[in-house]
């Protein structure tokens, strides 16, 4: 999800400026429709929405005029396809109370990757994370949440926080339990929290310490949620266009 999608118009789809296009992509279980941006009088703009699982789907590009019905100008097919960042995601929300996979998650800390590789790891993996559909009784802390919290053990928010990956931080926080792991020590005694400032993370830091620490600024242009529900709108800021998805 959230990547550009470009929609070339033929020369007999070239219309008035009055005439709104649309792209609707219905999939097994959800659909999603998304408002486009006209670049040029015979190009559209769009964001691919994050899917619910990796399968193909039939998308429809849809004309509506006011006092008109809805027409729809072309249809294809899209596929979802995972890649390392959807595989990554599932495998630390899988890993979320695994003691030992999360101890094995540490050798990154060792071969440590260049910062233009952790930022991209960062967006990528934060972005698939958000569109994973996690099970209700997910927590941060895994299944054990139930653990007294003087425990001392590893926690997605150490392994998030080590890396310097402050997307995925941030989207923890959000979740059930990302608050309760800031102050779990693990076998060395560190909290994510003094790990960020032993690390020199500013930034980091400051999301895990500040009351009220906003999103980072780096996603300004990234989709956010307007509603969520039976249904979510999301506004993409970079583009300004909108996409709802709702059980299909």
């Amino acid at each position: 999800g959230d990547s550009v999608i470009t929609v070339q118009l033929t020369e007999e789809d070239k219309v008035e400026d009055d005439v709104v296009f649309y792209l609707v992509f219905t999939g097994s279980t959800v659909q999603h429709c998304t408002s486009t941006r006209k670049i040029n009088p015979g190009s559209l703009e769009t964001i691919s929405p994050g899917h619910d699982c990796c399968e193909t789907v039939k998308v429809a590009l849809c004309a509506s005029r006011e006092g008109h019905p809805v027409l729809i100008v072309a249809e294809e097919s899209f596929q979802f396809v995972q890649d390392e960042a959807y595989d990554a995601a599932q495998f630390l929300a899988t890993c979320a109370g695994n003691q030992q996979a999360l101890n094995f998650t540490r050798f990154l800390d060792r071969s440590r990757p260049p910062a233009a590789d952790v930022d991209f790891l960062d967006e990528k993996v934060a972005l698939a994370f958000r569109h994973l559909k996690l099970p209700a009784e997910w927590n941060v802390l895994g299944a054990e949440q139930s653990l007294t919290e003087n425990i001392p053990r590893e926690t997605l928010m150490h392994f998030a926080v080590r890396l310097g990956l402050l997307r995925l931080t941030w989207f923890l926080l959000q979740q059930p339990g990302g608050r309760g792991a800031l102050s779990i020590h693990n076998n060395e005694g560190a909290t994510p929290v003094s790990l960020a400032l032993e690390r020199g993370y500013q930034k980091l830091h400051q999301l895990l310490t500040e009351e009220g620490a906003r999103e980072p600024d780096s996603w300004s242009t990234l989709s956010h949620t307007v509603h969520s529900g039976d249904y979510s709108v999301k506004h993409h800021r970079g583009l300004d266009v909108y996409l709802l998805t709702a059980e299909a």
